[in-house]
C-alpha cells in the first residue's frame, strides 16, 4: 500500500549488507541510544539529525579523514 519494498540480498550472504548494517550499528550506538525519545517525530527528527552529521561532519578514515559529502565532492572535482 505504502510503495515498500524489502531488501532481498543473495542467501546467506551477509556481506551484501555490510555497508548498512555497519551504519545502522553507528546510528544506534552514537545517537539513539544516547537519546530517549517519546514519540515517532521525535525518532525521526534523531534519525535525520544523524544522518546530517554522519554525511557532513563524521570524518572517516576510510575516506582520507574526510566527511562523506566532502569526500564525494573532492572526487567530482
Amino acid at each position: 500500500a505504502f510503495g515498500v519494498k524489502g531488501s532481498h540480498s543473495r542467501k546467506a550472504t551477509c556481506l551484501d549488507n555490510a555497508c548498512i548494517e555497519s551504519f545502522f550499528s553507528h546510528l544506534k550506538t552514537e545517537k539513539l541510544y544516547l537519546k530517549q525519545c517519546n514519540s515517532g517525530a521525535e525518532i525521526q527528527q534523531a534519525v535525520e539529525e544523524y544522518i546530517y552529521d554522519y554525511n557532513y561532519h563524521r570524518f572517516q578514515a576510510k575516506l582520507k579523514q574526510r566527511a562523506p559529502i566532502e569526500y564525494r565532492c573532492a572526487l567530482a572535482a
